[in-house]
């Protein structure tokens, strides 16, 4: 699928192409599959090596990224708007014509091991990786770096494999905006791809998480600590009611969670949650970061808050709120690469893109009675909860 938007009064274009060959296709005991793929893949390409590869896009001043998510494979730049149509044939040429190079393919594995080893040091990222475990259904539940035991057993014949069964136009979404000529751009992508038939490969299926409480033991003075609960994805009509409630809780200084855990209480360092939407199910994920000794204190408190939604917002909760949205909207009308990356978003959630202007009606549209009607429906009574640290906490009612 081809998306574009025109924002013709930036000098910039970026592009974002989604390909459904992320890490929700690894197959048993082949976990980082995916990722290892998408490192190969931009190790040179139709006629350039690997070298030539990167130093075109530098050429091209294409600010490039490539990277492997739950559901994708995505690859993105933004670039002078003149270069767009320069850039769009490499692209195409990772895509259906990578030389998989077999003297890189352990460096390669070890740059995907590296990756895998640093988020280890991270026990923040652990910890939320472990929630998203125990919350989120398998395979959506992954993190795309997969487990080292895999990585060290897969063969290139394994990537080949991916590719030959992930790597289809069925489900791929090239997304462009900025200062472009749709009609050239479509042309171009018509010839670019129009001859690519591979057909789909298998699908997944859901399992569902174990749900519950989970510790991480972990000799350390500090205590991470998340939690999770359900909450209706971004194609379902309430989206933007739960997106208000989210925001309510932790957009902004004057949120409750930054007010109540950090600044009123002194609790902890960090603490935040957002919405976590994948196509299929959706999780209001908190998380927080404090030392060991007021750890108890810090997960109670966090339920606290989050049961108190049942009472509801209050209108200068919702006026907050909406002046940030409505200034990250403002942003997005100034990011060529932030509205390339929304559209292809919006399609792969809705199969429909979504204006700024109709995001901004949603925002206003937004009441106090509107979000506390949606509240009122939402489970807020059964949450799943990961602690790291070296003492296991209880989660009370």
């Amino acid at each position: 699928m081809l998306l574009g938007e025109r924002m013709p009064w930036l000098e910039s274009a970026a592009f974002s192409l989604s390909v459904p060959a992320g890490a929700q296709f690894d197959p048993p005991g082949q976990l980082g599959l995916a990722n290892l793929t998408c490192e190969l893949v931009q190790r040179g390409c139709g006629t350039r090596d690997s070298r030539r590869f990167i130093e075109d896009l530098e050429y091209l001043g294409v600010d490039a990224s490539g990277s492997a998510s739950v559901a994708h494979l995505s690859f993105g730049g933004a670039m002078p708007a003149e270069h767009l149509l320069e850039t769009l044939p490499i692209y195409r040429d990772v895509l259906l014509a990578p030389h998989l190079p077999e003297e890189q393919f352990e460096d390669s594995v070890r740059v995907c091991q590296q990756e895998l080893a640093a988020v280890e040091d991270d026990l923040a990222q652990l910890t939320m990786q472990a929630l998203k475990r125990v919350h989120f259904p398998d395979p959506l539940s992954r993190t795309s770096l997969g487990q080292d035991e895999h990585l060290t057993t897969l063969t290139m014949d394994d990537v080949r494999n991916h590719l030959k069964t992930r790597f289809h136009p069925q489900g791929t979404i090239l997304a462009v905006a900025g200062q472009f000529d749709w009609s050239r751009v479509r042309d171009l992508v018509g010839e670019l791809f129009g001859d690519w038939r591979t057909p789909p490969g298998p699908s997944y299926e859901l399992r569902t998480g174990a749900g519950g409480y989970e510790h991480l033991s972990h000799e350390s003075h500090q205590a991470h600590i998340a939690v999770a609960f359900p909450t209706v994805p971004y194609r379902h009509p309430d989206y933007f009611q739960a997106r208000g409630a989210v925001g309510v809780l932790s957009d902004g200084l004057s949120s409750r969670l930054f007010r109540e855990v950090r600044e009123v209480r002194g609790l902890c360092y960090t603490v935040g949650a957002s919405l976590y939407s994948y196509r299929e199910v959706a999780g209001v994920v908190t998380y927080s970061g404090t030392s060991m000794e007021r750890a108890q204190e810090t997960l109670d408190v966090i339920l606290e808050q989050l049961r108190a939604l049942r009472s509801g917002i209050t209108q200068a909760e919702l006026n907050r709120l909406k002046v940030h949205i409505q200034s990250n909207l403002v942003m997005q009308q100034e990011s060529s690469r932030a509205r390339a990356a929304a559209i292809a978003g919006d399609w792969y959630h809705l199969q429909a893109t979504r204006s700024l202007e109709e995001v901004q009606q949603r925002v206003e549209g937004l009441t106090v009675a509107s979000i506390n009607e949606f509240l009122e429906r939402q489970p807020l009574d059964a949450f799943d909860v990961v602690t790291l640290g070296p003492q296991p906490l209880e989660v009370r009612e």
